[in-house]
């Protein structure tokens, strides 16, 4: 049996959305900046689809910029907002358990004169209301905080951090790449000024995202070239992806109550019964305020690695964080933020479900797991 358990990596490309997007590369094929029939039929393919990505998440059509990857969405809000504001003294305010395009981009900032802090973590991956209140001054323009983290699933309290954010006048993004999808998001009802998202986390293809963009939100654009999204972000549109992850959105949003309440239900069992086959593990994060498909579980007496190699002989396959830092040999920064120790972050692996698994999937890897656990800590002796 092949069980893919690494859904929070990438989703594979849901038949509905591929169906949606075939005769953008064979029939609708123009460039939808031309003015030309063909053009003008490329061109409303988009904006249908702007219109519709733009309801489904609270927003106005206006305010959905496409970009090429939820990386350049998450660069796009920070940088921009950066070279927007006229203040002399900036100062920008993230987390320590950030997405690397996040974290990277805070770094390049800091490197450039930008003043930034990185707030700590709760053991369970949550930041503290209180210590992101005293984090911002006066010299403060941005904050970005991850809505749900990619390697644990830990939600963050985005509403709350919004609010205090509009009562000090600092903008708020936040990634909620991981999110979109798999619980309900409303930038109205978070109350954020800017939200990255990416059409592969949730059934769509790759190479395709969006931001969203409050309305009277400064970003200065950080790619030139031509006119396109409104003089906001150059380069020919990708209609087919942008056509792909409306229609990926559509169908995960109206899914999602059933896909949510199935997905919990296969997690829960499977940590519950992990934890009775056996000893020394534990669930890393939250446990109540997680994504419902995500458990970040450390197997003490092993080195996450191995338990990685020996289970996609068994044909499971999972991760040791998140994929955009896989070649890295380190320990996760995530997991050592919330105050694991390096053997610790190195001994603990992430299962994310998916709309397709299934029991059977969930039986074969509740048989497979502990043994190999079982035999690794022999092998080792279990230090």
């Amino acid at each position: 049996m092949k069980v893919y358990f690494d859904y929070n990596a990438t989703t594979p490309v849901d038949r509905r959305v591929l169906e949606a997007m075939l005769p953008m590369f064979t029939t609708v094929y123009g460039n939808p900046s031309s003015i030309h029939e063909f053009g003008r039929e490329a061109g409303k393919a988009v904006e249908e689809s702007r219109e519709k990505a733009a309801e489904l998440i609270g927003a106005a059509p206006s305010e959905i910029v496409f970009t090429g990857c939820g990386t350049e969405a998450t660069n796009m809000a920070i940088k921009g907002v950066v070279a927007a504001s006229a203040r002399a003294k900036k100062h920008i305010i993230t987390t320590d358990v950030e997405h690397s395009s996040v974290r990277q981009t805070f770094k390049r900032l800091e490197k450039q004169g930008v003043a930034v802090t990185f707030l700590p973590v709760s053991r369970d991956g949550v930041v503290d209301l209180n210590e992101f209140e005293r984090a911002i001054t006066p010299d403060t323009i941005i904050a970005s905080i991850q809505h749900a983290s990619n390697e644990t699933g830990v939600l963050q309290p985005i509403a709350e951090m919004a609010a205090i954010c509009r009562e000090r006048g600092v903008l708020l993004h936040t990634d909620s790449i991981q999110a979109v999808g798999k619980i309900p998001v409303s930038v109205r009802q978070l109350g954020v000024d800017m939200m990255s998202i990416s059409a592969h986390k949730f059934y769509g293809p790759k190479g395709v995202g969006a931001l969203y963009v409050r309305t009277g939100t400064r970003v200065e654009r950080c790619m030139d070239g031509g006119e396109h999204e409104g003089g906001r972000r150059a380069g020919t549109h990708n209609v087919a992806g942008i056509v792909g992850m409306a229609r990926a959105l559509e169908i995960a949003v109206s899914e999602m109550p059933e896909a949510m309440k199935k997905m919990k239900a296969q997690r829960d069992r499977f940590e519950q019964t992990l934890m009775k086959k056996l000893e020394r593990i534990h669930v890393n994060g939250a446990i109540g305020q997680r994504l419902p498909n995500t458990a970040n579980i450390r197997f003490d007496g092993v080195e996450g690695e191995s338990v990685l190699m020996n289970l996609d002989l068994e044909g499971i396959m999972v991760s040791t964080g998140s994929a955009c830092a896989s070649s890295s040999t380190q320990a996760s920064h995530v997991l050592l933020s919330m105050g694991l120790t390096e053997r610790e972050a190195e001994s603990s692996l992430r299962f994310s479900l998916g709309k397709p698994t299934t029991e059977a999937e969930i039986d074969y890897c509740l048989e497979k797991i502990p043994a190999v656990i079982t035999r690794l800590r022999k092998v080792s002796g279990g230090k």
